[in-house]
């Protein structure tokens, strides 16, 4: 197993060393549209819970319009043409790459979703977090926001039980095809992913924290740096891009 971590790591580290080389122009591109179309800051950054439960600040680019508080803050009213397509093609994702090389996560994994959703999961859900979130991951080549929260979820299990090098070296391959079909970006009913409310009240414990102990978890302390909201959107389920 630890070679097999090792192997992961050293995996990670050199393929988006040689990505955020090899796509400079492209993030220069998109950096640029996305000032100009929406203005400051260029990037969303937001805490995640990663591995253990540890917190991160996560990066992408914005694909939406900061909130005006003018009651419609919708995520349909908010994301803007050149964010939907920044979601449809996966550029928004392309600054976590910089979190896979300082190691907060991986290329490969669970997505990183909100720390509101900690004391909603299952004893069972809580497990995706034994490994470091990715870019990309099972669920997202396997229904992506097409798919209920309860599916993802499994398929997140299933991931963390099941992980190997040449799994994750056939999910990247699924999600480039992924990527150039636009599949799964968006739910029947929203312009992104509906928010996760629980999977029922008695799977959360009497503190209101998912049962990371079980499987030798801890919600762990933050990262240097990360911050609880520091974008001056709301948090949202479409703050997940990918």
């Amino acid at each position: 197993m630890i070679r097999s971590l090792a192997l992961k790591r050293a995996f990670d580290v050199v393929v988006s060393a040689l990505a955020l080389m090899l796509l400079i122009p492209i993030l220069a591109f998109v950096a640029v549209g996305v000032h100009v179309r929406m203005g400051s800051p260029v990037l969303f950054r937001q805490a995640r819970p990663g591995l253990h439960g540890r917190t991160f600040e996560i990066l992408k680019f914005r694909t939406m319009l900061n909130a005006n508080g003018s009651g419609d803050d919708s995520d349909a009213q908010r994301l803007t043409a050149f964010g939907r397509w920044l979601r449809a093609t996966s550029l928004d994702e392309l600054p976590g790459l910089l979190n896979v090389l300082r190691g907060d996560m991986s290329l490969v994994g669970p997505r990183p979703l909100l720390e509101e959703y900690l004391p909603l999961y299952s004893p069972d859900q809580a497990r995706r977090h034994e490994v470091r979130p990715g870019v990309t991951g099972w669920a997202q080549v396997n229904g992506r926001n097409a798919i209920s929260w309860e599916d993802k979820f499994r398929l997140d299990v299933w991931y963390v039980d099941n992980r190997s090098f040449w799994l994750d070296i056939r999910i990247l391959l699924l999600t480039i095809r992924k990527v150039f079909r636009s599949e799964g970006i968006s739910s029947a009913t929203s312009a992104t992913m509906e928010r996760f409310m629980g999977s029922g009240a008695e799977n959360a414990n009497t503190f209101g924290a998912p049962d990371l102990t079980a499987s030798g978890m801890t919600a762990g302390p933050r990262a240097p740096g990360a911050k609880t909201h520091v974008s001056s959107a709301p948090k949202s389920a479409a703050a997940d891009g990918f």
